[in-house]
């Protein structure tokens, strides 16, 4: 499933760092919450919570989270941030993140580059080589027709649908993300994971197999930091494989 990796191997990668996927679960949560705390009418906020579920987040945890955002528990207050640059061999990264502390942030995610054979570039200097699109993955199963799927995720207006060895990989536009998400959610078909994504449209494949260790270790420390919440590469390889 080349840069994406596998639905298992994500997930196994995600129940390795249990609990700081839960910590960067629950601000995306707070976050979306401060547009309303009802998700029935903040499609943003229901996408946050079925990603928490998925990755069996307490209800105690997701409720808290939710009433920080509406202020009704006193909380930190996060500030979205986007970085651009480079990581070895020239692999064009960008690091989204949500924090309470944006000089922290910036200075870890440029040390942390910078360790790892890259450095942090200006706004603008890799993300044209990326469009942002809305990504929903479906695992195959024996239950699940194809085209009756490519039916349902087109006519809710997705724009194209990826086949995979273990998944069905529904793109859209970012405006129509959350339409296409509740469409196929309404239709019966269980979400494996969703989210707003930076998808490259000009790849770069690394050889030398130290820059590979260094662009998998500088996405395996950043990941690690609670502030980041997901790092984009043009590697046209996947650097989640172990």
């Amino acid at each position: 499933m080349g840069r994406h990796g596998t639905i298992a191997g994500r997930k196994a990668a995600q129940d390795s760092k249990r609990a700081a996927v839960f910590t960067k679960y629950a601000r995306a949560i707070t976050v979306a919450a401060k547009s309303g705390g009802d998700p029935e009418y903040n499609a943003a906020l229901r996408v946050a919570i079925e990603k928490a579920k998925g990755i069996s987040m307490p209800n105690e945890n997701i409720n808290r989270a939710i009433k920080k955002g509406t202020g009704e528990l006193a909380g930190e207050t996060y500030e979205e941030m986007s970085f651009e640059g480079y990581g070895a061999a020239g692999v064009a990264v960008i690091v989204n993140a949500l924090t309470d502390n944006k000089n922290r942030t910036a200075s870890a995610v440029r040390s942390t580059l910078d360790k790892y054979g890259g450095n942090l570039g200006t706004q603008g200097c890799v993300s044209y080589m990326f469009s942002q699109k809305g990504v929903i993955f479906i695992e195959k199963t024996e239950a699940i027709s194809e085209d009756a799927l490519m039916e349902k995720a087109l006519e809710a207006g997705a724009e194209d649908i990826v086949i995979h060895d273990d998944s069905f990989e529904i793109q859209t536009e970012p405006a129509e993300y959350n339409s296409v998400h509740g469409a196929l959610t309404d239709a019966g078909y269980i979400i494996a994971e969703s989210d707003m994504e930076y998808l490259p449209s000009m790849e770069a494949f690394p050889s030398n197999e130290q820059d590979i260790k260094n662009l998998k270790k500088m996405i395996d420390v950043l990941d690690d930091n609670d502030d980041v919440q997901k790092v984009y590469t043009n590697s046209g390889i996947d650097l989640y494989e172990a």
